[in-house]
Parts: C-alpha cells; sequence; structure tokens
C-alpha cells in the first residue's frame, strides 16, 4: 500500500493506493495541523481498507503540515499533489480552483495534467473557508446551513469589504437594517467567488474546470464560481481528500522509483 497525507490547517485527510494504482480507501477528520488529526484518520483510513501502517511501503506528506509529518518518506507541495489527485479523478481537468480553510488556490494543468501555473491567496482571509466561517457565525449557522440559506435568497446583497474584518461588520450592518439572512449568506457566497475569480484571470482558465476541498461541498457556492466565471464548475469526487489521493499517488511512484534505482 502507498500512503499520502494532506495536514490542513483545518482538516488531516489520509489516502491509500494500492500496487495497481487504484483507490483503496480515503478519509477525512475535521481538525488539522497541532491535533492528534492525523493519529485519528489514519485509525480511520487503516480500519476501512483493513491494513496497518506495516503494508505501507512509502509515504508522502503534503499540506499545510506537510513538514511535521514524522512517518513520510517525502513531503510534496499541495499544488502538485492537487494537481496529480484531480487529474487521477477528472480526465481533462484544465482548471482546479481549491478554497481551503486559511488560503485558496488555482491552478492551470497542460492536457497531460501538469502545472502550467498557479496563483494563491495566502494573505488574507478573504475568499477562503475561514470567511465562510466568519459569515456562519455572524448570521448563527453551521456551514452546511449557510449553504442551504443561500440557495432560498431571492437578491444579491453585495459585500464590498475586502476585509474579513470589515465584512463581518458590513454584513452586521446589513442585518440591522433588517436584510434577510438569506440574501447575505447569498452575498457572502458570491463575495468569495469574485476573489477567486480574480486568481483565475491571473493564471488563466482552461475547461474542465474543478473545485477542490471542503468549501466544494457547496453546492451553491459552487454555482457561484460557475456563474461568476461563465464556465461549467464541477466539484471533484472525495473533494475533501484529493491532496491525500494525489499525495499517494506520488508515493506510488516514488517507491517505483526507488525500486528501480535498487535493481
Amino acid at each position: 500500500m502507498y500512503l499520502g497525507i494532506d495536514i490542513g490547517s483545518t482538516s488531516t485527510k489520509a489516502a491509500l493506493i494500492d500496487g495497481n494504482g487504484s483507490l483503496a480507501a480515503q478519509k477525512v477528520v475535521n481538525i488539522g495541523t497541532g491535533t492528534n488529526g492525523l493519529d485519528l484518520v489514519l485509525a480511520e483510513l487503516f480500519q476501512a481498507a483493513d491494513v496497518t501502517m506495516e503494508d505501507v511501503e512509502y509515504t508522502v506528506a503534503t499540506g499545510y503540515g506537510r513538514l511535521l509529518c514524522a512517518v513520510a518518506d517525502k513531503q510534496i507541495t499541495e499544488i502538485s499533489c492537487h494537481a496529480k489527485g484531480v487529474s487521477y479523478l477528472v480526465r481533462g481537468t484544465g482548471t482546479i480552483i481549491d478554497i481551503g480553510g486559511q488560503d485558496s488556490k488555482v491552478i492551470r494543468l497542460d492536457p497531460q495534467g501538469r502545472v502550467m501555473n498557479f496563483a494563491m491567496n495566502e494573505k488574507c482571509a478573504a475568499g477562503t473557508g475561514r470567511f465562510l466561517e466568519v459569515m456562519g457565525r455572524v448570521l448563527g449557522c453551521s456551514l452546511d446551513e449557510l449553504s442551504e440559506l443561500a440557495g432560498a435568497s431571492t437578491r444579491e446583497v453585495q459585500i464590498s469589504s475586502v476585509c474579513t474584518v470589515f465584512a463581518e461588520s458590513e454584513v452586521i450592518s446589513q442585518l440591522s437594517m433588517g436584510t434577510r439572512r438569506e440574501d447575505v449568506a447569498k452575498g457572502a457566497l458570491v463575495s468569495i467567488a469574485k476573489r477567486v475569480a480574480g486568481l483565475c484571470k491571473r493564471v488563466g482558465v482552461e475547461p474542465r474546470v474543478v473545485m477542490t476541498g471542503g468549501v466544494a461541498l457547496n453546492k451553491n457556492m459552487v454555482a457561484a464560481m460557475s456563474r461568476e466565471l461563465n464556465e461549467d464548475v464541477q466539484a471533484a469526487p472525495y473533494t475533501q481528500a484529493v491532496g491525500a489521493i494525489g499525495a499517494a499517488l506520488f508515493a506510488l511512484e516514488a517507491a517505483g522509483k526507488k525500486e528501480n534505482s535498487n535493481a
């Protein structure tokens, strides 16, 4: 077995690829760097695949906390791992949009699935999952409920502030004036879509466009991204575990190269 681990800021993901290059199992736990997320996700993963760490030949770690992963044989950036994972799961992907808890990134691929260009937003929470968490807190709802609220909107409320702190104050002001929660929720999704679309323009958008990360579970966020780009945007299968799947595929390749060099 070949293990991929993706340690993010808010979640930890792991995946196993077998010797034939097939996905054996993938798991996600919603706690990230600096927690026991790695132990928890590996316990769930190994139970699902009915294997132990002794069955793992090679391990690759990626994500925000990859350098802290003591069990990894190698660390690879999340840009490369997302490209690898999405190309494996969705053939013909041209553009990847990953909206994570603390950053967002857009990756353009060539027809062979290689990274041609990318851009990241990591200096501000606006345009990330953190922004949605703040909006959900102000609106008194979970992230799942935020998506449902946005789906019930009858008009879009513009959130113009580019800073999460100021956007929070702006939303509170809107609610105090009687603006419907549903319309504010939709405005929050559109606000993120506009910021990520700016990254897309810097990178260049090539169809097919695939979203990864936990935010891609929000179907109304995916729809907002589609409208903003005027492109059909789809969520990747196993959308939260894409980076871990890519890391596991790199582990399979690395183990093969290791065997060849020892031959």
